[in-house]
């Protein structure tokens, strides 16, 4: 898939997720086999371009490229000097979101908010591609309820602004992440662009990846919640899109091996205090579905330094191994 003048090395990319997607998960997703990942989203407000937790969201040192940078707001001039900052500051991609059904965006009128206003969309994206020499993509919902799925006349504003490729979640802004994700409006919207498309929503498997692929004709796919705890599920959609063949689950050992390594990059990406706390929901994630996990999370959720973080895992993994 390309995407500009960057080709990806496959079609798989790593959707944008608010507090997960800093710079040790992309780069870890990226790894395991995700084309390209997506950064958290970074407001358009320049009053907070200075903050710490804006400069760890665009913080892309080390990384393999492209790298693409997500930018949130409702008033045009404001996302334009927000995606000019940004390139000018590394990003080789801007992704703006239109996608997001938080209320907390949507009240005030960006994310998902926008696709009421297909004016106001045109502006916007106008506005941010003229603002940069870098490719622009746009991440939308199917609509914003389900008696107003726009989803295809916003796709067709996003290609005649310029817009280089759009990823779409299968539900309303109305849905949130409730119901199942429809892969009809999606479809839809492949056959009326001929941009890049990427579909987003409820994938989960590598035969879920190859359905959503031949249901709608997209490009590619968008991985979100499922990468949450096993970052692996890039490589075992790959490998089966390749050859048709599941690959094995990993091993405990290696379970263990690469939540170690994520934990260590996130204590040297933010420090012990906010590191140790980052790592919780990841530590959560990894260990569920696994025996006394229940126990565990409880027990290291309430530790608060690296080292006693860090022991307390390898022994929960060490545990689980030998009782295998």
């Amino acid at each position: 898939m390309q995407i500009g003048p960057y080709k990806l090395s496959n079609n798989l990319v790593l959707a944008p997720m608010a507090g997960i997607t800093d710079r040790p998960f992309r780069q870890l997703c990226k790894r395991m086999g995700a084309g390209m990942a997506v950064s958290e989203m970074v407001s358009s407000n320049s009053l907070l371009w200075g903050s710490e937790k804006t400069k760890r969201r665009a913080n892309h040192e080390g990384e393999t490229e492209p790298t693409s940078v997500q930018i949130m707001g409702a008033d045009p001039k404001l996302m334009a000097d927000a995606a000019r900052y940004n390139a000018d500051n590394g990003a080789q991609i801007i992704d703006i979101n239109m996608g997001c059904p938080a209320k907390k965006v949507c009240n005030v009128a960006a994310g998902s908010a926008l696709l009421q206003h297909e004016n106001l969309v045109k502006k916007i994206l106008e506005a941010v591609v003229a603002a940069v020499n870098t490719p622009v993509t746009l991440k939308i919902r199917t609509g914003w309820d389900t008696d107003n799925r726009n989803g295809v006349a916003i796709a067709r504003i996003a290609q005649e602004s310029g817009i280089q490729a759009l990823a779409i979640h299968g539900r309303t802004r109305a849905c949130a992440y409730r119901g199942e994700a429809e892969y009809d409006t999606i479809a839809d919207i492949k056959q009326a662009i001929n941009i890049p498309v990427i579909a987003n929503g409820d994938i989960s498997s590598p035969e879920k990846a190859q359905f959503v692929l031949e249901r709608t004709g997209v490009d590619g796919i968008m991985i979100g919640r499922a990468a949450q705890g096993r970052p692996w599920i890039f490589r075992e959609i790959e490998h089966f899109l390749n050859t048709g063949e599941t690959l094995p689950d990993p091993s405990i050992q290696e379970v263990r091996d690469i939540l170690i390594g994520h934990l260590r990059n996130l204590y040297g990406f933010y420090g012990e205090y906010t590191g140790v706390r980052m790592a919780r929901k990841h530590i959560s994630w990894y260990s569920k579905g696994q025996r006394h996990g229940g126990a565990f999370r409880q027990a290291v959720n309430r530790v608060d330094n690296i080292e006693e973080q860090l022991k307390m895992t390898e022994e929960f993994f060490e545990r689980v191994q030998q009782a295998a």
